[in-house]
């Protein structure tokens, strides 16, 4: 299926929402596209990984149905939804390409001190946490998938940024100073909008 054809997924982060894509859609004729924006609400981080992969396996049957090819798109927590939806729902089966944009594949000392009781989405995100060690453990579901990863490595919400890309796959280091900028910064979004969407 010709990319300009294949849905897209563009899945936000923790304390974000969909709109969070609203800049990164205006450098593209979005009516080329398919774009779909599920919203997850996290809750500020008290919904669980595990059950935001659930919601959005959801709202992807409910948007396409359960056979067409898809592209997604995660931004920082957004990519570990994403993630674990591919490798735990049998996303990776549907799934042409999944970028992950600042999303801590490895985890981020940011949530070390967060309590799982507490805000357990947080600290799902911790380094080490079970959850990491079970989507990082077995890559075989992702290495069917065409996985690029956008990171800066002076992230300090994925941190250490220079992790924040997965070990299989392309990467690229945005040229930006923050987690924020990633998606917000004009520079940024035009590397993002040529790689995901073949803008020129």
């Amino acid at each position: 299926m010709d990319t300009n054809n294949r849905p897209i997924f563009l899945v936000h982060g923790l304390w974000n929402n969909p709109k969070l894509f609203e800049k990164l859609i205006k450098k593209i004729k979005k009516d080329d596209y398919q774009l779909y924006r599920p919203h997850l609400p996290h809750k500020y981080g008290k919904t669980s990984i595990r059950h935001l992969a659930h919601d959005l396996d959801s709202k992807i049957e409910e948007l396409v149905g359960s056979e067409i090819e898809i592209d997604i798109v995660g931004f920082s927590m957004g990519g570990l939804i994403s993630r674990f939806w591919m490798q735990n729902y049998y996303g990776f089966l549907r799934t042409k390409r999944f970028f992950s944009i600042g999303t801590p594949h490895f985890g981020t000392f940011t949530a070390q001190m967060i309590p799982s009781f507490l805000m357990p989405g947080i600290a799902e995100m911790k380094r080490g946490s079970s959850l990491l060690s079970q989507l990082n453990n077995d890559l075989t579901s992702l290495e069917k998938v065409e996985c690029t990863s956008f990171f800066t490595k002076w992230d300090l919400m994925s941190f250490p940024g220079w992790q924040a890309k997965l070990p299989i796959g392309d990467s690229y280091h945005l040229p930006v100073l923050t987690h924020k900028e990633l998606i917000t910064n004009s520079n940024s979004l035009d590397i993002l909008a040529k790689k995901i969407f073949n803008s020129s």
